[in-house]
């Protein structure tokens, strides 16, 4: 009887073995996802910001006829436009007011008179005050201490755009 129950252990081991063996040779399963992503542009603007129609009323009550590029970029509108001189001048465009700063006009306010107008507006740290294409451009901090960049009108001092630095 011995002789028989230990050929029928082997094979029973044999078996087991081969059979997990099997077991860990079956191929794994996997999972396949497909992932589409939509991007979407748009242009954004102040939620009270002069739609382009708008704009370009403005831009035509300023006194040019011809527009072309017309953009909101850096908080407020932009473009090159002619005049009655036939000119193609670089101008931007107040967002909620409409009023055109033409490119190559000078400031009637320095750079001391924009940093004091500003902190009378309640900005404080301000720096990298320059002139530049029509608007006087900074870096400052606003009433809240959060970190901003200002457009302020060469005229009066006013801010014509806040974007968050």
């Amino acid at each position: 009887m011995r002789n028989h129950v230990l050929p029928a252990a082997l094979a029973a081991i044999l078996l087991g073995a081969g059979g997990a063996a099997m077991a860990q040779a079956a191929p794994a399963q996997t999972t396949t996802r497909t992932t589409t992503t939509t991007t979407t542009t748009s242009v954004s603007t102040s939620v009270d910001a002069l739609d382009e129609t708008a704009i370009r009323s403005d831009i035509t009550g300023a006194g040019y006829r011809e527009v072309k590029g017309l953009t909101f970029k850096d908080g407020v509108w932009q473009a090159k436009a002619r005049g009655g001189n036939d000119k193609w001048s670089h101008i931007k465009i107040g967002p909620t007011t409409g009023k055109v700063y033409e490119a190559n006009a000078p400031s009637r306010l320095n750079e001391n008179e924009i940093k004091a107008k500003l902190t009378a507006q309640g900005y404080r740290n301000i720096d990298g005050v320059k002139f530049d294409r029509g608007l006087w451009k900074a870096g400052a901090r606003n009433p809240d201490g959060k970190k901003v960049d200002l457009l302020a009108d060469p005229n009066d001092g006013s801010v014509v755009a806040v974007n968050q630095g």
